[in-house]
């Protein structure tokens, strides 16, 4: 069978081509483009996703993290990271040995390894996260928290004492280092750079802003070549400028996230993250004082979104393909040959989402979420 596209983004290349499938992979790249005026890549991966389609990452059990890797590829994922926030340690754990016993699920997403977003955070750039379960940098928890689950990434402040010690441990074992929720100045920053910290969550958000003679985390990571940032494009957490700014600063190393919660791919109304009970009023998340606190929103979404702001179909696709693959150790994820699993979206050239197929079969949500921007 073909797809029917005119075009498609392999690794973040784009050509011209159409792709056949069959039994639930690619057989064939290159053929003549269908005249269809659209663009097929390999599905999107989502490194941030608290929760999804009522599911919440930290609550659930076995049958409901499936359920969720399945509402995930309806809307074009195919691979994401499982986030926990920062929580109780005994829940926390919980969730881990929890993750460590969902396996691939028919139709479902693939889960790459679970994000751990805290517990060592600034106390002054928690955002949503519950203070009273935020702790000082310790070696003996991060090491019980790693054993007890598939952890992969790790979000924290590098400026706390003790914090790139941390960063160092996790280095060794081979975790993705992200900082973030943090108050580091720019040397801060620096620091945890040049001891192996590798990207930044959610860029602008819940850190020290950028000013001209104190940069921050914002300024060190735009100004290095080695540092992915990260952006959550909902239309609530980032100005249009913002997000121009940053992809004009740092194209081929930006990743969009969702930092999706239950509601996403859902209605406006009250959920919870975590221990947070939050509502959702126009597509904005936020805590009862006003917080914002992560977002309904879906990939696909985000990257239609992102194309609306001005920003490049290639460099938005991008974004939620090659450059998060690679970051984790998975470029395979994005690239189009023959023999890789059939497991990718159709976009026209807006980048609204016409089709998700999933192993070869088309799993395409009937109603994806509108723009938010």
């Amino acid at each position: 069978m073909r797809l029917g596209v005119d075009a498609v983004v392999d690794g973040g290349v784009l050509r011209p081509g159409d792709v056949a499938i069959a039994d639930g992979h690619i057989t064939e790249v290159d053929l003549p483009p269908a005249g269809s005026g659209l663009i097929a890549t390999r599905g999107f991966v989502d490194l941030q996703v608290n929760g999804f389609a009522g599911v919440d990452v930290l609550a659930a059990d076995e049958h409901a993290l499936r359920a969720a890797s399945v509402a995930l590829a309806a809307t074009g994922v195919q691979a994401w990271q499982p986030t926990l926030i920062t929580s109780d340690e005994a829940d926390t754990v919980r969730a881990l040995r929890t993750l460590a016993t969902v396996g691939p699920e028919p139709g479902g997403a693939r889960i790459l390894g679970v994000h751990l977003e805290g517990p060592f955070l600034a106390p002054e750039r928690l955002g949503t996260h519950p203070v009273e379960h935020r702790r000082d940098p310790d070696r003996d928890l991060l090491v019980r928290l790693l054993d007890a689950g598939p952890v992969t990434y790790v979000t924290l402040a590098p400026e706390l004492p003790g914090g790139l010690d941390l960063v160092d441990l996790l280095v060794a074992r081979g975790i993705v280092v992200s900082l973030g929720h943090s108050a580091a100045d720019a040397a801060d920053a620096h620091a945890g750079f040049d001891r192996g910290a590798r990207t930044v969550t959610h860029l602008f958000n819940a850190m020290t802003a950028f000013a001209p003679r104190a940069p921050g985390i914002v300024g060190a990571a735009l100004s290095r070549d080695d540092v992915v940032v990260q952006l959550i494009v909902d239309g609530h957490h980032l100005a249009p400028e913002t997000v121009r700014v940053a992809f004009a600063a740092a194209r081929e190393r930006i990743v969009l996230v969702t930092d999706a919660i239950a509601a996403a791919g859902l209605d406006d109304g009250d959920y919870r993250l975590g221990d947070v009970e939050v509502q959702v009023t126009d597509g904005a998340v936020r805590r009862g004082d006003g917080t914002l606190a992560g977002s309904a929103l879906t990939m696909a979404d985000a990257v239609r979104n992102t194309i609306s702001l001005g920003v490049p179909f290639l460099d938005a696709v991008t974004a939620a393909t090659a450059t998060p693959a690679g970051l984790v150790g998975h470029a395979a994820l994005a690239a189009m040959w023959p023999g890789a699993p059939a497991d990718l979206v159709v976009l026209d050239e807006a980048g609204t989402l016409v089709r998700a197929v999933h192993h070869g079969a088309d799993v395409t949500e009937a109603n994806t979420t509108e723009a938010n921007t």
